[in-house]
């Protein structure tokens, strides 16, 4: 069994709150961003496992995929 993947709440402490969604097939490896406006909509008990599903690849059409926090960037040099 897969372990469960962090809640949204648990990722918006951690500074994250956009969404990257990668297709759940290798060969396809199509990619796309949530921003955080959308997944505003889902309250924080929610875990990336459980969003896993219900995605479907605009390229492929293959249902579910791997969802990871989106962090900003780091900013480099000097301020």
């Amino acid at each position: 069994m897969v372990e469960p993947k962090i809640t949204l709440g648990e990722m918006r402490q951690s500074g994250a709150r956009g969404l990257l969604v990668f297709c759940s097939d290798h060969r396809c490896s199509h990619s796309g961003e949530l921003p955080a406006g959308k997944v505003d909509q889902w309250p924080d008990r929610v875990r990336l496992s459980d969003l896993e599903p219900h995605f479907t690849c605009i390229a492929c059409g293959r249902r579910g995929a791997d969802v990871r926090p989106h962090f900003s960037q780091a900013r480099m040099g000097m301020r």
